[in-house]
């Protein structure tokens, strides 16, 4: 669970507190190599790919994704890269007036993305609305060819008719529990009041 969403889930403020680890760094790595290759067959190579990390949990993971990209079709020593970018849907969500939205992050998309594939990247699916979110978000970008979601952990409970196209790991969830992932791991646990 994102830092920002940690503070403002009710009782709007709290700690995380974890209760077991599920994946370690090494899983987080061999989930995002898999998802590399995958996104390579799928897309038929690497052309007109752009990668978008939503703030904030889904930015590192995009950047290592596009990194995996790049070693996988032997573009580190060149002078070609995936584009990679970042979104902050805070202003698109659907829950405005219902919890504290604050636009705090950067967002940056490097190239227009009209006709070009575009990858979002997140740390955790759940509802679906932060995605539904994020493709509101994108048409102010341009009009991709196509949107393709990939996510570390679907911890399923959707309320939307959103799936995701690449997955680290399923991890069926209490509603009431919180998934908490960084390069380092990926742990279930509470938010106790703080």
């Amino acid at each position: 669970m994102a830092e920002r969403e940690r503070r403002m889930t009710r009782p709007y403020g709290g700690v995380f507190v974890p209760r077991s680890r599920v994946m370690d760094g090494d899983d987080i790595h061999r989930a995002l190599r898999r998802m590399a290759h995958e996104v390579i067959e799928r897309n038929h190579g690497l052309d007109d790919l752009v990668i978008v990390g939503l703030q904030t949990g889904g930015v590192q993971l995009a950047h290592a994704l596009a990194a995996a990209l790049e070693e996988i079709e032997g573009l580190e020593d060149t002078d070609e890269s995936v584009s990679v970018g970042m979104l902050d849907v805070a202003l698109y969500r659907d829950d405005i007036g219902i919890r504290p939205v604050l636009p705090e992050e950067v967002t940056e998309i490097p190239v227009d993305l009209d006709g070009r594939t575009v990858v979002l990247v997140d740390d955790v699916l759940f509802t679906g609305r932060t995605i539904r979110a994020a493709l509101d978000a994108l048409v102010d970008f341009g009009r991709p060819r196509a949107v393709q979601l990939a996510v570390m952990v679907d911890r399923g409970h959707r309320e939307l008719p959103i799936r995701p196209d690449y997955v680290g790991k399923n991890l069926p969830t209490r509603r009431d529990e919180l998934v908490d992932v960084t390069m380092s791991g990926v742990e279930l646990g509470e938010l106790q009041k703080s």
